[in-house]
């Protein structure tokens, strides 16, 4: 691959914002996520998983190699993408306190 210090960069980058998007989702573990409780988490979440199913719907059309990996990682970013979507637009119930 050669020694491209720009790749390194967004690879460090890239590393930094995985590294922070765990941390925060890490450090909320035990809160109720759902409406209105934790919304920058819920919101942060689908962005994420979203703007990457869409980039990986996008680029399954076109590839031609190592079809199988790519069509697995949008299956699964498309299935968190959906499901933070749902966490998102309803309101969680803390179990034990439903009527």
């Amino acid at each position: 691959m050669g020694s491209n210090p720009i790749l390194y960069l967004l690879l460090q980058l890239l590393g930094a914002l995985y590294l922070g998007l765990g941390i925060m989702n890490w450090m909320a573990k035990g809160t109720l996520i759902g409406g209105i409780y934790n919304r920058p988490m819920a919101i942060g979440n689908f962005m994420h998983f979203g703007v990457w199913a869409i980039t990986l719907v996008k680029i399954v059309f076109g590839i031609k190699v190592h079809t199988e990996i790519i069509i697995s990682l949008t299956v699964i970013y498309t299935i968190l993408a959906l499901c933070f979507e749902y966490v998102f637009l309803t309101n969680p119930i803390k179990v034990g306190t439903e009527k």
